[in-house]
C-alpha cells in the first residue's frame, strides 16, 4: 500500500470528520421519525455513511467512522446501553459487510441488506444474552425483515451518492 502524502492523509481525517458529523445528524434525525409501532425500529440511515466508506475510502476507516459513531451517539443521545447495543449491532454488520463487499458481482444494494439484517441480528443476540431469553427470537425475525427493507433503501441512497461523486471525481 502506498504510503499518503501530508496533504492526502488531512483531506481523509476531514472527510471522516464530515462523515462522523454527518452520522450523528442522521441518527438524531432518525430518532424524530416514528417508524411503525414496533419498539426499536429504526431506518439505518447512518449505514449509508457507511456502505460510502467502505466503497469510496477503505474498510479500515469505515470500522473506526461506525466506532466514533456509536459512541459519540451513545456519550450525546443515549448511555452505555445504547452504546452496548449499537456497538454490537455496528461490529456484526461491519464485519458482513465489508467481507460481501469484497465479493465480486455484490451490489451494495445487498451489502448495506445484509448490514441492515445483521446490525439487528447482532442488537437482539446481544439482548438475548443479557436478558437471559430466547423468546426475542420472534421479535428477530420481524426485525431481520424490516433490516432487509431498511437496508435496501440505505443502500440505495448510498450507491446513488457514490455514482454521483464517481462522476464529479473523474471531471476534476
Amino acid at each position: 500500500m502506498a504510503k499518503l502524502s501530508i496533504r492526502e492523509q488531512n483531506r481523509r481525517i476531514a472527510l471522516s470528520g464530515l462523515l462522523v458529523a454527518l452520522m450523528l445528524v442522521l441518527g438524531f434525525i432518525e430518532s424524530l421519525i416514528p417508524v411503525g409501532s414496533i419498539p426499536g425500529i429504526k431506518l439505518g440511515l447512518s449505514n449509508g455513511v457507511l456502505i460510502f466508506a467502505i466503497y469510496m475510502l477503505n474498510i479500515p476507516t469505515a470500522f473506526l467512522l461506525m466506532v466514533l459513531k456509536v459512541v459519540l451517539s451513545g456519550l450525546l443521545f443515549g448511555g452505555v446501553s445504547a452504546m452496548m447495543y449499537a456497538f454490537a449491532g455496528g461490529m456484526v454488520s461491519m464485519i458482513c459487510m465489508s467481507l460481501l463487499s469484497r465479493v465480486k458481482d455484490i451490489h451494495p444494494v445487498t451489502v448495506s441488506m445484509v448490514g441492515g439484517v445483521a446490525h439487528n441480528v447482532g442488537q437482539v443476540g446481544l439482548a438475548m444474552i443479557m436478558l437471559h431469553t430466547p423468546k426475542l427470537l420472534y421479535y428477530m425475525a420481524i426485525l431481520m425483515l424490516i433490516g432487509l427493507l431498511c437496508g435496501a433503501l440505505t443502500g440505495v441512497c448510498a450507491t446513488g451518492v457514490m455514482k454521483h461523486l464517481k462522476h464529479i471525481q473523474k471531471q476534476g
